[in-house]
C-alpha cells in the first residue's frame, strides 16, 4: 500500500514537473521542488479564478433559465392549437370530400375508364411508327392522366375531346398508305431531311428500304441490316406508285416477322458457317463444274462433226469418225481380220480423247459428300468439346458446331447431286460417239468382207 501511495504520488509530481519544465528547465532537485511549489500556487489561483466568474454567471443563468421555460410554455400552448386547428381541418376535409363523392357519383366510374384509357393510348401512340408523322401527340396525356387520378382536379371537356381525337385518328391512320418528310437516321449516325412512305401502323420505307421507329429516341431509324431482295424490290415498288394496287411485303406484327427475317443468314453467311471443309467443298465442285463445261463443249463438238462426217462423202480428219475412215482408206487392200484390228486400234486411239474428265467428274460427285461427312464429325467435335467446357446450359455456345455439321453436309450433297447428274449426262454422249464410231466401224468391215467375197468367186 505504502508502495502504491509512492508511485502515485511519484506520477503526480512528474505531471507537474513536466507542467513546470515545458516553462523553465530544472537544475538540480531544488530547483525542481521550488518549480512544483510555484505551478501548484498558479493552478490555485486559476481554480479560485474560475470558481468567482462561475458565480458572477450564475444569476445570468438563471435567468436564462427563467427565459428558456417560458418559451418551452408558449410553444406548447401553440403546439396544442395547432394540433386543435389540424384535427378540425382533417374533419372538415373528410366531410368536403364526402360531398365531393356524393357530388361526383357516376363520374368517379368514368373518370376510371378515362384514366385507363389514357394510359393505355399513351402506350399505343408511343410505340406507333403514326407518332413518327406526327409528334409528341402523347404528351398531352401525361397531364389528362395526373387529373383523372387527383381528387382535386378534374379534366376538361377539351382534353377528353382531344383523346377522343387522337384515338380516332390513330385508327383512321392505320388504313392510309402516306408519304411525309422526316429526319432519317442511318447505320453510320449521319440524320437526312428525306420523304418517307408510312404503311398504316406496320412499316416504313424510304429509298427501297425499311425503316424503324425508335420510341425511346422519337426518331426515324433505317435498319441495320435489310431483308432479301425480293422484299426490298417491293418496297420500291411502293414508293413509285402514284395510285392503283401494288404488291408490298407487309409485316402485320409490326416488326416482329422483319426483325425475324432480318436475323436469317444470306447464303455468304450460310457458306461460312461451313468452314474450311466448306470452302473445299465448293472449291471441288467448281472445278467439277469447269470439266463438266469442258466436256459439254468438246463432246458436243465432237458430235457435230461426227454427224456431218456421216452425211458426207469426203473423209475429213478434224473429228474421230473421220480419223477411223481415214484408216480404212490407208487399208483397203489388206484382209478383213486385219483391217477389222486396225478399226479397232483406231476407234481405241479415239476413246480417251472422247472420255477425257469422266473419271474425274465421277470422283468429286462421291468424294463431295464424304467431305461433308467429315465436316459434320468436325462440326460434332466442336460441339461436344463446348458441352464439356461449358454444359448444356446456351445453345449459342453448341451452335457453331452444329451449323458446321449440317452445312458441309448440306453442300457435299448440293455439289454432289448435280455433278453427279450432269456426269450422266457427259458420259453419254461420250458413249453415244464411241457407239456411232464402233457401228460404223462394223459396217466398214461388213462392206469390206463382201467385196473380197465377190471378187474371189
Amino acid at each position: 500500500m505504502k508502495k502504491l501511495i509512492t508511485i502515485i504520488l511519484a506520477v503526480a509530481i512528474g505531471g507537474i514537473a513536466s507542467t513546470a519544465m515545458s516553462q523553465q528547465a530544472a537544475q538540480n532537485l531544488d530547483e525542481l521542488l521550488e518549480l512544483v511549489r510555484q505551478g501548484k500556487i498558479n493552478e490555485t489561483a486559476e481554480h479560485k479564478k474560475r470558481e468567482q466568474e462561475f458565480l458572477r454567471n450564475k444569476a445570468q443563468q438563471q435567468q436564462l433559465l427563467r427565459q428558456a421555460e417560458a418559451e418551452q410554455r408558449a410553444e406548447e400552448r401553440r403546439s396544442d392549437r395547432l394540433e386543435a386547428e389540424f384535427n378540425a381541418n382533417e374533419e372538415k376535409l373528410a366531410q368536403l370530400q364526402e360531398e365531393l363523392s356524393n357530388e361526383l357519383g357516376a363520374l368517379k366510374e368514368l373518370f376510371g375508364v378515362l384514366q385507363q384509357v389514357s394510359g393505355d393510348a399513351r402506350g399505343i401512340f408511343e410505340s406507333s411508327i403514326i407518332s413518327a408523322q406526327y409528334a409528341n401527340r402523347e404528351d398531352f396525356l401525361d397531364e389528362l392522366i395526373q387529373k383523372t387520378a387527383s381528387s382535386s382536379k378534374l379534366p376538361t371537356i377539351e382534353e377528353i375531346e382531344r383523346l377522343w381525337y387522337e384515338v380516332q385518328r390513330e385508327m383512321t391512320e392505320s388504313g392510309k398508305v402516306v408519304k411525309f418528310n422526316t429526319t432519317v437516321q442511318y447505320p453510320d449516325g449521319v440524320t437526312e431531311e428525306k420523304e418517307v412512305t408510312r404503311v398504316g401502323t406496320f412499316n416504313l420505307v424510304s429509298d427501297g428500304k425499311y425503316l424503324e421507329w425508335s420510341p425511346g429516341a422519337k426518331r426515324v431509324t433505317e435498319l441495320v441490316r435489310q431483308p432479301a431482295d425480293r422484299f426490298l424490290s417491293t418496297a420500291s415498288d411502293l414508293q413509285e406508285a402514284e395510285e392503283g394496287f401494288t404488291a408490298f411485303a407487309l409485316d402485320p406484327s409490326r416488326g416482329s416477322i422483319l426483325a425475324l427475317l432480318i436475323q436469317a443468314p444470306s447464303i455468304g453467311e450460310r457458306i461460312d458457317q461451313g468452314g474450311t471443309i466448306g470452302y473445299l467443298i465448293l472449291a471441288i465442285g467448281a472445278i467439277g463444274v469447269l470439266l463438266i463445261i469442258y466436256c459439254f463443249v468438246s463432246l458436243g463438238l465432237a458430235n457435230s462433226k461426227v454427224k456431218k462426217q456421216i452425211r458426207s462423202d469426203v473423209v475429213n480428219t478434224d473429228n474421230p469418225l473421220g480419223r477411223v475412215l481415214s484408216v480404212y482408206d490407208a487399208n483397203r487392200t489388206v484382209d478383213v481380220e486385219t483391217l477389222e484390228l486396225k478399226l479397232d486400234e483406231a476407234i481405241l486411239k479415239e476413246t480417251p480423247a472422247l472420255e477425257r474428265f469422266l473419271v474425274m467428274i465421277k470422283i468429286i460427285s462421291a468424294v463431295a459428300p464424304l467431305m461433308g461427312l467429315l465436316g459434320t464429325v468436325t462440326g460434332m467435335i466442336v460441339t461436344f468439346q463446348s458441352m464439356t467446357l461449358f454444359g448444356t446450359g446456351d445453345p449459342k455456345l453448341m451452335a457453331g458446331g452444329i451449323s458446321q455439321a449440317l452445312m458441309t453436309t448440306v453442300l457435299g450433297i448440293v455439289v454432289a447431286l448435280p455433278t453427279l447428274f450432269l456426269h450422266s449426262i457427259v458420259s453419254g454422249m461420250s458413249k453415244r460417239i464411241i457407239h456411232t464410231l464402233e457401228e460404223q466401224s462394223a459396217g466398214i468391215i461388213a462392206v469390206h468382207a463382201e467385196q473380197q467375197s465377190g471378187r474371189g468367186a
